[in-house]
């Protein structure tokens, strides 16, 4: 399961007024419609399900294998009642997320017990995954490509980038009410440290894709962090993203395009790795979590 994304900019007023309703203003949706249309094409949709359809090839004939959306199509009460149709009789929900706080993605658990419920799933049938920020797998992958970056670019350089570590921001409120998503952002980042065992690596911890409101958000945000190596007078800096698992708007455009804009504005270059998408260690890591991982319901 994941949140969904519109594909392209004509997608968007349909896909924010699934989210928002009618408070998505007309400003916001004209914002969401220009980003859209610079980055062309959102693939999250496409990589989710192929992601599913790797998965089951992992899983095999005695598992059915779909994918859902919370706010586009198809939907997760569609991925459910095909899983039922197909004579599933148990049913194991992962959410595309290693990091999440509960407060946010409650959404889910209510979407997933609902869908249950209609297509007729008992619930002592039903397993929802919990948080996975160490989940070796993924860990193994976010590691590896970091280190692959680091090589490459401390050749190129002469010596190591600084590292910025990327989450999704959240309302200060948000995290108030549940801090243990700042736990699982830690626990992931230093289990990708101490995969790398570069003592002397510079890395920072940053937030991206702060939300349209006036509300304090996270902090340090990415700018912050990018303005303090132009003060350093860094070269070069590689992004991390840590929590996103596929290509959409918040790496394609938060990252590539306004990120890379702003790098060139503090006279930094910009590198960032690849994202998980279908990369094996990532089906790894689904396989693992589908077959053993911790749960609730």
């Amino acid at each position: 399961m994941t949140y969904g994304s519109a594909t392209t900019a004509g997608h968007v007023a349909e896909y924010m007024r699934h989210i928002y309703g009618d408070r998505a203003s007309a400003e916001t949706i004209a914002d969401f419609e220009d980003r859209y249309a610079r980055v062309g094409h959102s693939p999250l949709i496409e990589i989710t399900l192929e992601q599913a359809e790797k998965l089951q090839a992992s899983l095999g004939k005695d598992y059915v294998v779909r994918a859902g959306m919370q706010h586009s199509a198809p939907f997760i009460e569609e991925a459910v009642g095909e899983c039922k149709a197909a004579g599933a009789e148990k049913l194991v929900g992962i959410i595309l997320a290693p990091q999440f706080s509960s407060f946010i993605m409650e959404g889910y658990r209510r979407t997933f017990h609902q869908a249950a419920e209609k297509h007729g799933f008992k619930p002592e049938n039903l397993h929802l995954i919990g948080q996975w920020p160490a989940e070796p797998h993924f860990v193994e992958l976010l590691a590896g490509r970091t280190r692959r970056a680091l090589d490459g670019l401390t050749a190129k350089y002469g010596r190591p980038p600084a590292v910025a570590f990327t989450t999704h921001s959240l309302p200060e409120r948000v995290v108030a009410q549940d801090p243990g998503y700042l736990d699982q952002l830690t626990a992931t980042t230093e289990a990708v440290l101490a995969k790398l065992n570069e003592p002397n690596l510079e890395w920072y911890a940053a937030y991206q894709s702060a939300g349209h409101t006036p509300e304090p958000w996270l902090k340090p945000d990415l700018t912050d962090i990018l303005a303090a190596l132009h003060a350093k007078n860094h070269q070069a800096v590689l992004i991390v993203p840590i929590q996103f698992l596929t290509d959409h708007l918040e790496i394609l455009y938060d990252l590539d395009i306004a990120g890379g804009e702003q790098c060139r504005e503090f006279e930094l270059d910009y590198h960032r790795i690849e994202l998980p998408n279908t990369d094996p260690l990532f089906i790894q890591a689904l396989t693992a979590l589908a077959t053993t991982g911790a749960g609730y319901n």
